[in-house]
């Protein structure tokens, strides 16, 4: 049976944004868009607490329609959204989604936006102070160390300083922001966190290499998780390696997968899994996204869930999911 989880279990600290996705056609043709919440951490957030852990999503937004809208959806999907500060002047950050001839191209709207005013006083305030203590897990992203200076020396002040927690990082490589900057708070985040979640595709353009034992002895984690997109995913610890094959699905839209695959992998890992089953959740809840058009979708149901965790390998291989 899985550990009982503390009234705040996990903690995902990074930025929001909305999300506008357009009807196929370029962007300069398009006149209705649709609404909904992105950005990776929020991401994870709303996954995990989909998994059933207490989660807090820590950030600041602006004092803006699109803010509101933030939390709502983020309280409604059982995330604690109170240890986020409003700002008055700055706004919340947005993007746009471009669907043409079967591609989905993202144009960004984030600079100068609350969330990016992020400081390493901010988790000086009591509200954020008081979550990150009780956590026994705090999660983010390379995007939050990349969106400013001064969030990512917040992010080295979090990893550097005591804790209690463990600290979850998913690299979530984006050259465009990293034009111009030089990557080494990346690389010293990475090497102090607990957990790091790499793609394989994105680790040969961030580290040279995608050779998951390069990555292991180069990042100093104790714990790698590297994916190869729609073929494996493999966890290398101080004690040996696990890999478990991604699912075949029929796959809708590719963007928040990886997030998906996070939360799921998160959540088994504050349940104390076996490592294969944490593996194996990571990859059920990204092709739940996988089959979704927005940023995230609900994970399978708990029944299906608690059926692939525990199949056999045969049976594992052999499971197809397409859209809902």
């Amino acid at each position: 049976m899985p550990e009982p989880l503390p009234e705040t279990a996990a903690v995902c600290i990074g930025e929001a944004m909305i999300m506008l996705a357009g009807g196929p056609g370029a962007l300069a043709d398009v006149e209705t868009f649709r609404r909904s919440v992105g950005g990776a951490e929020c991401n994870v957030a709303g996954g995990l607490a989909a998994l059933g852990v207490p989660t807090a999503w820590i950030s600041r937004l602006g004092d803006d329609g699109f803010g509101q809208h933030v939390l709502r959806d983020l309280q409604q999907r059982g995330v604690d959204v109170g240890g986020v500060e409003v700002d008055a002047v700055l706004p919340t950050a947005l993007y746009v989604k471009e669907s043409e001839d079967g591609r989905s191209r993202m144009h960004y709207y984030r600079t100068g936006s609350a969330a990016a005013a992020m400081d390493p006083a901010f988790l000086d305030r009591p509200a954020v102070r008081e979550r990150l203590e009780q956590a026994r897990l705090v999660h983010t992203t390379g995007i939050t160390a990349a969106i400013s200076a001064s969030s990512a020396e917040m992010l080295e002040r979090l990893a550097t300083e005591p804790r209690s927690f463990m600290l979850s990082v998913d690299l979530n490589w984006r050259p465009m922001l990293w034009r111009d900057k030089d990557p080494a708070p990346l690389w010293r985040l990475l090497k102090a966190a607990d957990i790091v979640l790499i793609g394989a595709d994105e680790a040969e353009v961030f580290a040279g290499t995608s050779d998951p034992d390069e990555l292991y002895e180069r990042l100093g984690a104790k714990t790698l998780v590297v994916k190869d997109d729609a073929h494996t995913a493999m966890v290398l610890e101080q004690d040996g390696r696990h890999e478990v094959p991604a699912l075949s699905v029929d796959v809708v839209e590719t963007v928040g997968a990886g997030d998906a695959f996070a939360a799921g992998f998160l959540t088994g890992t504050l349940q104390e899994l076996p490592m294969v089953q944490r593996l194996r959740l990571g990859h059920l809840t990204a092709a739940a996204v996988l089959t979704a058009p927005e940023d995230h979708a609900p994970p399978p149901a708990p029944e299906v869930r608690e059926r692939l965790l525990n199949c056999s390998d045969e049976e594992w291989a052999a499971t197809k999911i397409g859209p809902a």
